[in-house]
């Protein structure tokens, strides 16, 4: 695949809401994109994705469709919500965002994720107001002035809320979106699947997409068992203290979980020095994965963490065309190694 074909793929998954505990549409999506390849996508009992033509996979390559989001707590007196987190996300990060509210009765609204009084003419230290969830709301693009007004609507406790990933190229080639983790690493592996399609009955790998990865157990099941190692394909880190960058790959060494598999995590690196892999090895000090669920879960495999750097990451994200390609060159680059190993 082109770059312009990945990025148009990122594009229509960014496009489709997809927090944790509500993924069927982009399951959906990605599942009829490998159908129209020839291939036969399998859900999970959970609603994941595994995408394996070969009868035993000896290696899984991981990422997660699910995202950060919100769910409405609460009705407030004057018609606004109150929300709580899907996932873990800075409060301040999603201020001023535009939202979506899916009610009860399937209907959309659309509407604004604000701080409680706002208006600057008003309220003099809205600058220096806590963020948090006891003291930001959603205003609804409806008239409504009281509860039961909002209620009217069919919205109430549970709706899912879905924050705009604003998405966005750029013409020196940045990629600006909300939700790139792990949007990124999907259609990463989707093109990765895409451009094997017609030899993976023959290669010993599988594909997951989880779809709970934002809260902790995405791939602790579904996994092949008869697997003996995983490529979890998520974001690199891009902040003050690491050493990632939107243009690399990045190759996790620890994260807050603990370390990764070494001998696994040095044949990633001397492939990327083989294959000339723009890359960067590094410690991620807050950070967990869809492997740290597997290996909760008691599956036997090796582990690895990789992906594009991500900048910003669970607020306004920034990743780079070339980061995407870095990552798309070392999955490939890993499994054509796996598949020389069990000629």
């Amino acid at each position: 695949m082109k770059n312009s074909e990945t990025i148009e793929l990122l594009r229509k998954l960014e496009a489709i809401n997809s927090p944790s505990g509500y993924t069927g549409e982009a399951i959906t999506f990605l599942a009829e994109l490998f159908r129209s390849a020839g291939l036969s996508p399998k859900l999970t009992n959970k609603g994941a994705l595994l995408v394996c033509e070969h009868p035993e996979p000896v290696t899984v390559c991981a990422a997660h469709v699910d995202t950060l989001g919100a769910m409405v707590t609460k009705l407030e007196g004057d018609g606004t919500l109150r929300v709580t987190q899907v996932g873990s996300w800075p409060w301040n990060s999603f201020e001023g965002e535009y939202v979506t509210v899916l009610s009860s009765t399937g209907r959309k609204w659309r509407g604004t994720f604000l701080s409680d009084n706002p208006a600057a003419h008003v309220n003099r230290n809205i600058g220096k107001a806590e963020r948090s969830g006891e003291n930001m709301h959603i205003r609804l693009d409806a008239q409504v002035k009281t509860a039961v007004d909002t209620k009217k609507l069919g919205v109430c406790a549970g709706d899912y809320v879905f924050f705009d990933p604003r998405f966005e190229v750029t013409e020196t080639g940045f990629v600006k979106s909300r939700f790139l983790d792990d949007k990124a690493g999907c259609a990463v592996l989707a093109e990765v699947i895409l451009n094997s399609a017609a030899k993976l009955k023959k290669m010993p790998v599988a594909f997951f997409f989880s779809n709970y990865e934002e809260v902790g157990h995405g791939a602790s099941a579904g996994i092949p068992r008869c697997v003996s190692e995983m490529i979890a394909v998520d974001m690199g880190v891009v902040g003050q203290n690491v050493c990632g960058h939107e243009t690399l790959v990045s190759i996790c060494a620890k994260d807050s979980t603990g370390p990764h598999d070494y001998e696994l995590r040095q044949r990633l690196v001397k492939l990327a020095e083989k294959k000339r892999i723009a890359h960067v090895v590094d410690v991620f000090p807050f950070y967990g994965s869809d492997a740290h669920a597997t290996m909760g879960a008691g599956y036997d495999v090796k582990v690895a963490v990789i992906g594009p750097g991500v900048s910003a990451s669970h607020g306004v994200e920034r990743t780079h065309l070339k980061g995407i390609r870095a990552t798309v060159q070392l999955v490939e680059a890993y499994l054509a190694d796996i598949c020389s190993r069990k000629k």
